[in-house]
């Protein structure tokens, strides 16, 4: 299925090949007849442009062409590459209308024979010059196609080729021999600059010229993320309508793996809104932010390490940092192995903090992915949940509901829901219902496992 711009700029494209050689056709066949260089050479020059166009129209069905695994950012240079063939024939024709011009005013060649005709045929060349130029502007705009930009303008040209015509004839009419040779030199000379002003544009896309504006205008949407520290590097380069974009972002160390690539789809996101059709690839660089709290830190470190840790607590006593974690290794593992992680934890944290901070390190047995179980019998159920009520009657924890039990060859996992009232601290929350936990297990030896929800009474 063919892709919409590759559509607009073949239709575009085609019209103009007609166009072109209608006109070229004409301005040619009356340029013969009545003897004129100047009208000659603008028939050249049209039918120079039917070749380019010819040319382009082969060649936006290409690029539009998805990336292969041999050209990795796809097709796009072929425009480029065509456009520096259309203007080589350019300057070929300038140089060859400079020689002849320069001849006939050297030898003094009879001026052309005057009439209407020439005009009629300039004017409506012009006419329908400004109409395929405007045409294949906007299509070179909307699809962002250096091949239709250089065809829009070699037909602007062809504009005021045709106005230096009408006036080299008009001289010529007015009895100035030297004014056809006059207007072809004209001719070859706006087919210069022009040549040159599009060969800068097509050659700096070659080099990989940031596009003007292109650079902040990314750089500005991925700041605009949030979750993004900084841009610390970014280069843009076109290929086609394409802007390849890489950029180094730099993101919280804090953030977890899932995060950071939300954080790069949002950015992706953000810059083909900025510049419409846009290839990010995003590479993030872990760092730290100054607001980055000493708890957040030491998280860093541990996983870091590949390290599970938990209930770090943090103390500054009179300037002198003292720090407790809770370290899970394999339950397995020997005590002199678990004691050499945990040192190199500590020696870690020293190096983060200094070698005057305080660090203790409890080592307890990782938690182990707990075998399938099955639902324990009613009766069991029923106990538990008696005696998780009875132990709650006299303190702040009410309404013991949706008691579960389950067994498991690691022992029993009761898991349970509660209340307590909506002003009470999670602090003291916590500690009720750990001392109810604390009963069960004492009650009820088998069980290996209580996990606890407290809600407050309107949930």
């Amino acid at each position: 299925m063919n892709h919409p711009d590759q559509n607009a700029k073949s239709r575009v494209a085609a019209i103009s090949v007609f166009a072109s050689a209608g006109m070229a056709a004409a301005k040619f066949v009356v340029g013969i007849a009545i003897g004129s260089l100047a009208l000659i050479s603008e028939a050249l020059h049209s039918s120079v442009d039917v070749v380019a166009t010819i040319v382009t129209w082969m060649v936006v069905r290409v690029s539009d062409l998805p990336a292969d695994k041999e050209h990795h950012y796809g097709h796009g240079k072929f425009e480029s590459v065509s456009a520096l063939g259309v203007i080589a024939m350019l300057y070929v024709l300038a140089g060859g209308i400079l020689v002849e011009s320069y001849s006939r005013l050297r030898e003094g060649v009879a001026p052309p024979t005057i009439s209407a005709i020439p005009f009629i045929v300039l004017l409506v060349d012009i006419a329908v010059n400004l109409w395929r130029a405007r045409a294949l502007h906007r299509a070179a705009h909307d699809t962002k196609s250096q091949a239709l930009a250089a065809d829009a303008l070699h037909f602007a040209s062809d504009v005021l080729g045709s106005v230096a015509v009408i006036i080299g004839l008009g001289l010529s009419g007015l009895g100035y021999a030297w004014g056809d040779s006059a207007a072809a030199i004209g001719v070859a000379i706006m087919i210069a600059l022009l040549g040159l002003r599009m060969a800068r544009s097509t050659v700096e896309t070659l080099l990989d010229r940031a596009p003007e504006g292109a650079s902040e205008k990314a750089a500005a949407a991925i700041r605009a993320v949030q979750g993004v520290v900084d841009v610390e590097r970014l280069r843009v380069r076109m290929v086609g309508s394409t802007h390849f974009i890489d950029a180094i972002v730099q993101v919280p160390r804090t953030y977890p793996i899932d995060r950071v690539e939300q954080i790069k789809r949002k950015a992706e996101a953000a810059v083909a809104g900025a510049l419409d059709d846009a290839d990010l690839t995003f590479t993030a660089v872990p760092v730290a932010r100054d607001n980055e709290s000493i708890r957040e830190r030491i998280m860093v470190i541990a996983r870091n390490s590949g390290l599970a840790v938990h209930h770090v607590t943090v103390h500054d006593l009179g300037g002198k940092l003292t720090v407790s974690i809770d370290l899970e290794v394999d339950g397995d593992m020997a005590l002199t192995a678990a004691h050499d992680i945990a040192q190199d934890l500590e020696r870690n944290i020293r190096d983060e903090f200094g070698e005057d901070v305080e660090v203790d390190t409890h080592i307890e047995p990782l938690e182990p992915e707990l075998p399938l179980g099955t639902d324990a019998a009613p009766a069991r159920v029923e106990a538990i949940a008696t005696a998780l009520s009875r132990f709650a009657a006299d303190g702040e924890i009410h309404d013991i509901h949706s008691v579960r039990v389950r067994n498991t060859d690691a022992g029993e996992i009761v898991n349970f829901h509660c209340r307590a009232a909506p002003s009470m601290s999670v602090i003291k929350v916590h500690e009720n219902v750990d001392a109810i936990e604390h009963a069960l297990r004492r009650a009820f030896p088998t069980v290996k496992r209580v996990i606890s929800h407290a809600e407050p009474p309107d949930a």
